[in-house]
């Protein structure tokens, strides 16, 4: 076998053992996008912990079939970005979504969450979704409404006795 042969598949070995090991994957057309612009999502996948490469389609094709990601070789047409996480399952739609609402070049194609994959709407809506802090305080002042009127209400029939009994006097 040539090294060549061999530093291929040694190549298609590193991507499929990044893409079993994210629990997220997107996969971007980012042709439209200035160098500046692509300076700009990296430094923002970077500050989020996402890792991202831009990768043959073949190459990609080949360590998708090793994983066993059925769904993906459709995608896999013209220029592609891959961006992964192995921490945070929303980190790069969250990222990749809110840039591309700025930035119309940047095409998300499809993602891979927990390995599952999904459209490249799913991964927008999932991107718009409030954080998990977000969403716990959300759920928290849900919680608390009904307490919160019942004080409330107990308070305002409190002072209306205090001003019925005064003006008894």
């Amino acid at each position: 076998m040539s090294a060549i042969i061999e530093a291929k598949k040694q190549q298609v070995d590193v991507i499929a053992e990044s893409l079993k090991n994210s629990v997220s994957t997107v996969i971007v057309d980012y042709r439209g996008l200035t160098v500046a612009e692509v300076t700009e999502l990296r430094s923002q996948l970077r500050e989020a912990g996402v890792e991202f490469k831009v990768l043959k389609n073949t190459m990609v094709r080949r360590a998708a079939e090793q994983v066993g990601l059925e769904g993906l070789n459709e995608h896999l047409v013209g220029p592609t970005a891959v961006a992964t996480s192995t921490e945070d399952v929303v980190a790069p739609a969250k990222v990749l979504a809110g840039f591309a609402k700025e930035h119309k070049a940047l095409e998300i194609k499809v993602g891979v969450m927990e390995g599952s994959v999904i459209s490249g709407e799913e991964v927008n809506t999932v991107g718009t979704l409030p954080s998990h802090d977000g969403l716990v305080s959300m759920l928290l002042s849900v919680l608390q409404a009904p307490v919160r009127n019942f004080a409330y209400a107990v308070k305002a029939v409190g002072e209306d006795k205090e001003q019925n009994e005064e003006s008894a006097e």
